[in-house]
């Protein structure tokens, strides 16, 4: 009897809905255009699914659509900003002694090393040494060695921790760490841990391992938060060595997966830098703990010395939809908007967004040498063809687009004139750009620029390179689903 009441009651919800659909797009139109921060082309493309897509689109827009970003939920970085003294010296520095600054390669970069610290409170620091890793099982292994080696703490912060052969390696050291009296602690995204048997979490729980689930699912696979996704994938120990790149915790970056060998790339990095990766763990900490917590590890002092011997140059750059602008998005705009010689580009995902797309069309019609390297194979559904949309409007202006046959390709690069690269979680894509929460690193760098040209121009030599005739040659039916996966580029 239950359960046929159950049954009456969706029935009912299904009835108003389809005979109110009307009365209901006019409401959600209304929200979206008139009480949404969105821009033009999203605002459409969501009005467009409402009315194109009957009943179906309204579930659509309820789960994907919801726009957080003016949430309570965001305000502990504001909070947390506000703490951030030391930001204000430096623009102070960056300000005041720019001047004495021009025999320094890095004087080319100051207005871009000020946007980040404004908009971002991405510290520039000096002192750091970092170590480069093009693939998981490399960069796994020596991860590992570092968890044994800890003392203090181990923080393990990633979008996607898979029950595998790969996480129980971890696991088993991290328990033997917390039994040792180090201090373990496990973040992981409600999307991309959803596949983890609640067992594990309680089997590491029990040894002391404190386990944190970032905007978690309410019921089941419901989840009304679903496109604000902590995309991060960071490990920091002991205010002493941090690391961060496109690998998340499974047997598929070890080349385990059904597409073969996944060639991405992490950064271990040593040096001033770790305490701003310690500072943006509290931030999902608070968030995922709903409370304001401040930094309980002392932070490094930031030498205010720049002289070219010193280390290597980091800012470490995080975004989200709890900053106003883009910032990660902002940073690549700059980075090509310096360039002089070259842009080269790995990403698994290209879908620019307007402004990128410009920028990028304005460098090659410039002369900058443009290199973009994509997967030959896609791990989602439609992300190929809308790859082959964006690359396509770049190759007919004599950009150079490869496409990556030696597997599958995660990495997340840019790098510029051979002289700073920016490395980490940010995909090239409107959900990196505007709704996860992301991560990166920008090094600058001539020497570690030039280890990533090396290993690019290593990528290149298994890769396919795209001519703008083949481009022509494709058939109709292709060019119809690149042009309808664009339309819905926004949402993806």
């Amino acid at each position: 009897m239950y359960l046929l009441m159950e049954f009456e009651s969706l029935t009912d919800i299904w009835n108003f809905i389809i005979g109110n659909i009307i009365i209901i797009n006019i409401i959600l139109s209304i929200i979206i255009v008139f009480f949404q921060r969105r821009d033009p082309k999203t605002v459409w493309t969501w009005l467009l699914v409402l009315y194109f897509i009957p009943v179906f689109g309204i579930f659509i827009y309820l789960i994907l659509g919801q726009d957080y970003r003016k949430s309570k939920m965001f305000k502990v970085k504001e909070m947390e900003d506000a703490l951030h003294y030391s930001v204000t010296k430096q623009e102070r520095f960056f300000r005041e002694r720019t001047k004495g600054m021009e025999n320094l390669y890095i004087y080319n970069y100051v207005k871009l090393i000020r946007y980040n610290l404004n908009s971002g409170a991405s510290m520039f620091t000096v002192y750091n040494k970092v170590d480069i890793f093009n693939n998981g099982r490399d960069k796994f292994k020596n991860l590992i060695a570092d968890i044994k080696a800890a003392q203090k703490y181990i923080h393990i912060e990633y979008y996607i921790i898979k029950n595998d052969y790969l996480f129980d390696a971890i696991a088993k050291e991290l328990v033997l760490k917390a039994r040792q009296g180090v201090e373990v602690r496990i973040l992981g995204d409600g999307m991309g841990v959803r596949f983890m048997p609640e067992y594990k979490w309680n089997q590491l729980k029990a040894e002391g391992i404190k386990v944190g689930i970032f905007f978690p699912a309410m019921l089941s696979w419901i989840n009304p938060r679903i496109n604000y996704r902590n995309h991060r994938k960071v490990t920091i120990i002991d205010n002493r060595v941090a690391f961060v790149g496109g690998m998340n915790i499974g047997d598929e970056y070890l080349g385990k997966g059904k597409i073969g060998y996944w060639r991405d790339t992490s950064v271990k990095i040593y040096g001033d830098v770790v305490s701003s990766f310690e500072k943006e763990f509290y931030f999902s900490l608070s968030i995922v703990k709903n409370e304001f917590l401040k930094d309980e590890k002392p932070s490094n002092e930031i030498s205010l010395k720049y002289e070219e011997d010193d280390g290597i140059y980091m800012q470490l750059i995080s975004s989200g939809p709890n900053y106003e602008f883009p910032v990660i998005r902002d940073n690549y705009i700059k980075l090509i908007q310096e360039a002089r010689k070259s842009v080269f580009i790995q990403t698994p995902y290209f879908v620019p967004d307007d402004l990128l797309l410009d920028t990028l069309k304005s460098a090659v019609l410039s002369g900058i040498d443009v290199k973009i390297m994509i997967p030959n194979k896609a791990d989602h559904p439609f992300i190929y063809w809308v790859n082959q949309y964006y690359v396509g409007e770049l190759l007919r202006l004599g950009a150079n687009i490869y496409r990556y046959e030696n597997g599958f390709i995660h990495s997340k690069t840019i790098l510029v004139d051979e002289e700073v690269i920016s490395v980490g979680t940010c995909n090239f894509d409107y959900r990196s750009f505007y709704l996860n929460f992301e991560i990166n690193l920008n090094i600058y760098n001539k020497d570690v620029a030039n280890s990533f040209k090396i290993q690019y121009y290593k990528d290149i030599a298994i890769s396919k390179k795209l001519t703008f005739a083949d481009f022509k040659m494709r058939s109709i039916f292709t060019k119809v689903k690149e042009s309808v996966f664009r339309l819905l580029s926004p949402i993806m």
